[in-house]
C-alpha cells in the first residue's frame, strides 16, 4: 500500500516536471532564445588570451559602435576621440562610418567637429553613404559656427562624385562670399579639389579666384594665390590690380602662404620688369652714382642707363624682413626670388640667412646647400667670407659633407687653396670611405683650376697611393689619371711608380685607369708595358668587364707599337676576348683585330689603326655637378633632383621692353561715412585742409578718448563686431581709431598722422607719453612704405594686447573723471599708432565698435571666434616673470650613484625657449671623477607619451668641471614624475625630475577688478577653499607674497584692500587661469581660496600653500 503510493508520488511529481520543462521550452521559443554551444566572446577572451590581433581589433571596433550609439554625449566624445585617434597612427577606421556619420547632426559642438575630421578622411572611399547626408552637410554650411561652415565645405569637396559638382560649385561660391576669413580661406582649399574633379568648371572657379584675390585678409591671401597657381597660373592680368597689396600683406601672412605668394611673384616680376642686370644698370648703380660730373659720363655711354620699376623695388623692400623668418622655407623662398629678380650688388643680402639655415637639421641643411652650391659657382664672392661654415664635421652625413666638398672646392682660389687644401688633406683620412673617395676627387677639381697648385696636388695624390685604403688608392688612381692628361710629358716617373702598384690594386676602375695609362702612353715606358700585358694575360679569364677592355685596348696599342715583343701575347689575348661571355669585349676583340691584323677582309680601314688608336686625347674637363642646375628654378623640386618635375614652370625670361606699369594702379575709392551706422558717439568728418589745426587736434582727443574707452571696452563685443563685419573692417577703424591712415594703400597718411598724433603727446606732459614718444618717430620715418613697420610686427602685436588689456580694465571702471580720461589718451594713442604699423590685422583681431557697454555673447558665437583669435588668453591677462629671486635646486643624480657623474636641477621660472607648453627646466652636470667624461646625452624616456626637449650631446666634460644645459619638459599639468635615463659614453642612469605643482604655473599680471570678474566665472566646483591658521611671523603682506611667490609661479595682483591678498597665474600646458586669494581675519585665521578649472592642482596646490603660510 505505502509502495504503490509512493509510486504514485514520483509520478505526479514527475509529470509536474515534465509539463513545467514543456511550458520552459515553449516561452524560450516564443522569446526567440537558444541555447549556444559556443563560448561567449569574453569567455574566449579569458579562454585564449592569445587571441588574434585582428580580433581584438574588431572587438574595440564593437565598443566604439556601441558608445557612438549611446544617448551620453560624453561617450560619444569619448569614442570619437579615440576613433581621430586610430586615424592619426594609420589604422583604418572606415567600418565605423555608419555609426560615425549618425552624429553629423549632434548639437554638440566638439562632436561635430570631431565627426567632420573623420568624414574628410574617408568620404572618397565610403562615396555612397556619404551621397546619403549631403543635405545634412548642406544645412552644415549654413551654420552660425564657423568651423561647422568651414568643416562642412571641406567634406563637401571631399566626395569626389561628378553628380555633385554643381553642390559644389554653389557652395563655393556661398563660402567665397561669407563674412569669416576662415570659410573663404576653406573656400580657397575647395577650388582646387574640384577643378582636379573637373576642369570644365575652370572659368566659374577663376571668377571666384578674382573675387578672393581682391580679399583684405591675411588668412584668404596664401591660399587664394595656391589656388590661382593650380587652375590658371598664366593669368597674370588677375594679378596686376593685387600685386601691390599682395606685396604689404606678405609680412602678416601665414609663413606656407608666404612661400607660395613668393614663388607667384617671382614669375610675375619676371614678366612684368626689365632685367637690371643689365650693363647700365651696373654702370649706372655701381661708379656714376656719387660722381659729380656723372652727366657727362651719361652722354658719352650710348646705354641707357637702368632705372628700376617702382613696383620691382617694392616687391625687393618687401620680402627682405623675411629672410630673419624663422621658416626655413620662407628663407629659401626669399633667397631664390633675390637670386631671380634682384641686382646682381643686392643678391649678397641673402647669405647670411642661408648660411643661418645650415644650423639646422640635416634635411634643411641639405636643400640649402644644394642651392649655395649652385650659387657659388656663378658668384664666388657671395660665400668667400663664411668659407669656415662650409667646413666638414665629424657628425655630418655622408650627402652632406659631399655637398660642403662641392662648395669648398667652388670657392676655391689663389688666396684660400692652401686653408682649403689643409683641410682636404684631414679629409682624406676620414674612415667614411665615400667621403675620402670625394675628397680626392675635390683634390683634383682644385688641381684643374688653379694652376698654380696642380704639381703640389699631383704629388699628394702619389703619395696616397701607399695608403692601406683600396678605395683611397684607387680613387688616387683615377684622379692622376685625368691629371696627367694635362701635362703628359713631364711625370713618366708616375706611370712607372703606379705600373709597380698594378699587382696590389684590386678596385677595378683603378686597374683599368692604369691600363689605360700604360697603353695612351707606351712609348715612355717600352719595357713596362708589354710586362703588363703578360701579367694581365694570365689573369684575363677572371677579371671584371671593364678591365678586360682596357686590356683589349693596351694589347692593340702595343701590338702598333712594339709588336716583335707582343705580336703573340695580342693574339693570345684576342682569342680569349673572342669566346668570352660578355658580347661587348667579343665585340670589340673583332673589330681590333679586323683593325690591327691586315688580311683581305680588312680593307684600306687599317691603314688608320694608328691614327685610330693612338689619336691624341683632349684633356678631361674637371667640373661641378651643379654647373648646369642653374637652368631650373632655386629652391625647386627639378633644381634639388636636377630633372623637370611634373607641375614644374618655366621661369620666364625677362622682356626686353617693360610693359605698361598702369595697370598696375588701383583707384582708391573713398568709404562713405554713412555706409555703417555706430552705436554711441558720432565723429564729425574732418577736412584735409585743417588737418594740423589746433581745433582738430582737440577734436581727435575727443575722439580717441572715446574711442579708447568705449570701442575697445569688451574684447568679447569687438570680436562679434569683427566676425559679423569683416567685408567693412577698414571702413570702420577709420570711424573708430584716432589714425584714419590704417590701411596699407594710405602711407602718406599715416606718416602725416603720426606727426599729429606727436603734437598731441606734447600737449599733456605726461611719463607714459614720454616713453611712448619714440615709437611714434619710427613709425613716422618709415611711413612711406609698410615694410619697416612690419618687420617688427610680432613684437609690436604683443605690446597691442598689453595696451588693449590696459584699455579694457580702464573702461570697465564705472569712474569717468577727467583724470583718468587723461590717463587713457596716451594709451589710446599708442594703441593706434601700433595698429599702423601693422598692415591688416582684421584677420585676427577685428575692428572695435563705439558701443560703450560691453556686450554679452553667445556659447555659439564665442566658440565660432575662438579659432581666430591669436592665443587662448583673456585679453586681460598678461603673461610676465616672477618677481622671486631664489630658487630651489633639486638632486638629479648623485655622483656615487653616477659613478662621478652629479646633476642637480631646478626650475627657473622662465617661458620655454622650446615649446610653449613646456617648463623650462635647467640642469646643473659635474664631473667629480678623476677622469673625463664622454658624450653625456639623454636616453630613453618614460612614459613613451612624455614630450622631453632634450640638451645637445656634451661631448666631453673635464674632472672637475661643471655644466649648465636647459631642457624642456611637457607635464601636461600633471605632477606625474618625468622619468629618462642620463647616459655618458659607458653607463646609463635612471633619474626622474618630480615637479612641484606650483611650478607647473607661469606667473601673470591683471588688475583688481579682471580678478574678481574671472573669480566670478570660477564658482562652484571650480573653487577648492581652507581656513588655515597663519603663523605670526607671515602676518605681514610682504612676509605672505614671500612665502606663496616660494611656493608657486604666480604673480601678485594689485589691491585695495589691506586684508586681502591676490595672486593669479596660468597652467603653463593648458594655459587654464589659476587665482588664489588669502583674505586674512582679525585674528591669526585666514580663508585661502583657490579658483581654477584644473579642481586636481587646487587641492595639491592649498596643501602646499596652507603648510607655507602655517610655518614660522
Amino acid at each position: 500500500m505505502d509502495c504503490s503510493g509512493m509510486d504514485a508520488g514520483f509520478s505526479s511529481l514527475r509529470s509536474e516536471a515534465t509539463g513545467a520543462m514543456r511550458t520552459v521550452l515553449v516561452s524560450a521559443e516564443n522569446l526567440q532564445l537558444t541555447l549556444k554551444p559556443e563560448l561567449s566572446q569574453e569567455e574566449q577572451s579569458l579562454t585564449h588570451t592569445n587571441s588574434s590581433p585582428k580580433d581584438s581589433h574588431k572587438a574595440g571596433n564593437e565598443d566604439l559602435k556601441e558608445m557612438l550609439e549611446s544617448n551620453k554625449e560624453s561617450l560619444k566624445l569619448e569614442a570619437m576621440k579615440r576613433i581621430v585617434g586610430l586615424i592619426a597612427k594609420g589604422k583604418s577606421a572606415s567600418e565605423l562610418f555608419p555609426a560615425v556619420v549618425k552624429n553629423v547632426a549632434s548639437k554638440n559642438i566638439e562632436l561635430k567637429k570631431l565627426v567632420y575630421v573623420y568624414l574628410m578622411r574617408y568620404a572618397e572611399e565610403k562615396q555612397d553613404l556619404a551621397l546619403l547626408f549631403i543635405s545634412t552637410f548642406q544645412r552644415a554650411l549654413k551654420d552660425p559656427n564657423q568651423f561647422i561652415r568651414a568643416s562642412a565645405l571641406r567634406v563637401l569637396s571631399s566626395i569626389r562624385v561628378p553628380i555633385i559638382v554643381p553642390i559644389m560649385m554653389l557652395a563655393i561660391k556661398e563660402a567665397a562670399a561669407d563674412l569669416s576669413p576662415y570659410v573663404r580661406k576653406t573656400s580657397a582649399h575647395a577650388i582646387q579639389k574640384l577643378y582636379s574633379l573637373d576642369p570644365d568648371q575652370k572659368e566659374q572657379l577663376i571668377e571666384v579666384i578674382e573675387k578672393l584675390l581682391k580679399d583684405k585678409s591675411t588668412l584668404v591671401a596664401g591660399s587664394v594665390v595656391m589656388a590661382f597657381e593650380e587652375v590658371c597660373p598664366d593669368r597674370i592680368d588677375l594679378i596686376h590690380k593685387n600685386y601691390r597689396k599682395l606685396c604689404n600683406l606678405l609680412v602678416d601672412v601665414e609663413e606656407w602662404g608666404q612661400v607660395v605668394i613668393i614663388s607667384m611673384l617671382t614669375r610675375y616680376a619676371r614678366t612684368q620688369f626689365i632685367s637690371p642686370w643689365t650693363e647700365g644698370a651696373e654702370f649706372d648703380e655701381n661708379k656714376a652714382f656719387y660722381d659729380s660730373d656723372s652727366e657727362e659720363k651719361k652722354d658719352q655711354t650710348e646705354a641707357k642707363p637702368y632705372i628700376m620699376d617702382p613696383d620691382h623695388r617694392l616687391l625687393l623692400r618687401n620680402t627682405k624682413p623675411l629672410l630673419q623668418s624663422r621658416n626655413t622655407a620662407v628663407v629659401m623662398a626669399v633667397a631664390q626670388l633675390y637670386w631671380h629678380l634682384a641686382p646682381k650688388h643686392e643678391v649678397s643680402i641673402v647669405t647670411k640667412s642661408l648660411v643661418r639655415l645650415l644650423r639646422s637639421h640635416r634635411e634643411v641643411q641639405y636643400i640649402v646647400l644644394q642651392n649655395i652650391a649652385t650659387m657659388s659657382i656663378q658668384r664666388k664672392g657671395m660665400f668667400e667670407p663664411f668659407i669656415k661654415s662650409f667646413y666638414v664635421r665629424s657628425t655630418d652625413a655622408t650627402h652632406i659633407k659631399t655637398l660642403k666638398l662641392e662648395i669648398l672646392t667652388n670657392l676655391a682660389n689663389e688666396a684660400n687653396i692652401s686653408t682649403i687644401l689643409r683641410e682636404f688633406q684631414t679629409y682624406v683620412k676620414s674612415q667614411d670611405k665615400a667621403f675620402a673617395a670625394a675628397t680626392i676627387q675635390a683634390i683634383g677639381r682644385c688641381a684643374t683650376n688653379i694652376s698654380e697648385v696642380t704639381d703640389t696636388c699631383l704629388n699628394g695624390l702619389v703619395l696616397l697611393l701607399s695608403n692601406r685604403d683600396e678605395t683611397v688608392v684607387a680613387e688616387s688612381i683615377v684622379v692622376i689619371k685625368k691629371l696627367l692628361q694635362t701635362q703628359p710629358t713631364q711625370h713618366g716617373d708616375i706611370i712607372k711608380h703606379m705600373a709597380k702598384l698594378f699587382d696590389n690594386v684590386t678596385v677595378p676602375m683603378a686597374r683599368a685607369s692604369i691600363l689605360w695609362l700604360m697603353g695612351e702612353y707606351c712609348e715612355k715606358v717600352p719595357k713596362i708595358a708589354p710586362d703588363v700585358l703578360r701579367k694581365m694575360a694570365k689573369t684575363f679569364t677572371a677579371e671584371e668587364d671593364i678591365v678586360k677592355l682596357q686590356t683589349v685596348n693596351l694589347a692593340a696599342k702595343l701590338y702598333l707599337t712594339n709588336s716583335k715583343q707582343t705580336k703573340l701575347l695580342t693574339q693570345y689575348i684576342l682569342n680569349l676576348g673572342k669566346y668570352d661571355q660578355n658580347y661587348d669585349i667579343r665585340d670589340r676583340t673583332r673589330f681590333i683585330r679586323q683593325l690591327i691584323v691586315p688580311n683581305e677582309k680588312s680593307g684600306a680601314i687599317s691603314k688608320y689603326a694608328r691614327r685610330i688608336l693612338l689619336a691624341p686625347k683632349p684633356a678631361p674637363v674637371l667640373e661641378s655637378d651643379f654647373k648646369d642646375r642653374d637652368r631650373y628654378q632655386l629652391g625647386t623640386l627639378s633644381h634639388s633632383v636636377n630633372l623637370k618635375a611634373t607641375g614644374y614652370q618655366e621661369l620666364p625670361d625677362w622682356p626686353a621692353v617693360a610693359p605698361d606699369q598702369s595697370v598696375r594702379n588701383v583707384e582708391i575709392v573713398e568709404p562713405l561715412r554713412e555706409s555703417a551706422p555706430i552705436v554711441g558717439k558720432t565723429k564729425q568728418p574732418k577736412s584735409d585742409d585743417k588737418f594740423y589745426s589746433d581745433d582738430e587736434d582737440e577734436k581727435e582727443e575727443e575722439g580717441s578718448d572715446s574711442s579708447g574707452s568705449g570701442s575697445e571696452s569688451s574684447s568679447s563685443s569687438s570680436e562679434e563686431s569683427g566676425s559679423e563685419s569683416e567685408e567693412e573692417s577698414s571702413e570702420d577703424s577709420e570711424k573708430t581709431s584716432s589714425d584714419s591712415g590704417k590701411s596699407s594703400s594710405g602711407s602718406e597718411k599715416s606718416s602725416s598722422e603720426s606727426e599729429s598724433d606727436q603734437k598731441k603727446k606734447k600737449k599733456t606732459k605726461k611719463a607714459p607719453q614720454k616713453k611712448s614718444k619714440p615709437a611714434g618717430d619710427s613709425d613716422s620715418e618709415n611711413g612711406n612704405g609698410p615694410v619697416g613697420q612690419a618687420s617688427s610686427s610680432s613684437s609690436e602685436s604683443s605690446s597691442d594686447s598689453e595696451s588693449d588689456s590696459e584699455s579694457d580694465s580702464e573702461s570697465d571702471s564705472p569712474a569717468p573723471k577727467k583724470k583718468t580720461e587723461e590717463k587713457a589718451k596716451p594709451k589710446v594713442a599708442v594703441n593706434s599708432k601700433k595698429e599702423v604699423s601693422l598692415l591688416d590685422l582684421d584677420d585676427f583681431s577685428p575692428a572695435p565698435t563705439n558701443a560703450p557697454k560691453p556686450s554679452v555673447l553667445s556659447q555659439s558665437l564665442l566658440s565660432d571666434l575662438e579659432g581666430l583669435s591669436l592665443s587662448n588668453i583673456s585679453s586681460t591677462v598678461q603673461v610676465t616673470t616672477s618677481s622671486f629671486g631664489p630658487l630651489k635646486t633639486y638632486e638629479l643624480l648623485h655622483h656615487m650613484t653616477g659613478k662621478g657623474l652629479s646633476a642637480k636641477y631646478h626650475f627657473p621660472r622662465q617661458p620655454c625657449l622650446y615649446q610653449p607648453s613646456m617648463v623650462a627646466v635647467q640642469v646643473i652636470l659635474t664631473n667629480s671623477s678623476d677622469h673625463a667624461l664622454e658624450e653625456i646625452h639623454i636616453g630613453d624616456q618614460s612614459p613613451a607619451s612624455l614630450n622631453i626637449h632634450c640638451f645637445n650631446t656634451i661631448e666631453r666634460l673635464e674632472p672637475g668641471a661643471s655644466v649648465t644645459v636647459s631642457m624642456g619638459i611637457d607635464f601636461s599639468d600633471s605632477t606625474q614624475a618625468a622619468n629618462f635615463q642620463l647616459c655618458t659614453k659607458e653607463d646609463q642612469f635612471s633619474v626622474s625630475i618630480q615637479p612641484a605643482v606650483g611650478e607647473l604655473l607661469m606667473a601673470s599680471t591683471m588688475t583688481e577688478q579682471d580678478f574678481c570678474k574671472e573669480q566670478g566665472k570660477l564658482q562652484g566646483m571650480n573653487e577648492t577653499s581652507a581656513t588655515i591658521t597663519m603663523a605670526t611671523a607671515n602676518a605681514s603682506r610682504q612676509a605672505i607674497n614671500k612665502q606663496v611667490l616660494s611656493v608657486a609661479n604666480v604673480g601678485e595682483v594689485p589691491s585695495s584692500q589691506n586684508n586681502f591678498s591676490r595672486f593669479a597665474g596660468q597652467t603653463v600646458s593648458s594655459r587654464a587661469l589659476v587665482l588664489v586669494s588669502l583674505e586674512l581675519s582679525e585674528s591669526s585665521g585666514a580663508l585661502l581660496t583657490i579658483n581654477t578649472e584644473k579642481s586636481l592642482m587646487a587641492s595639491m596646490l592649498l596643501r602646499d600653500l596652507k603648510q607655507a603660510l602655517a610655518q614660522a
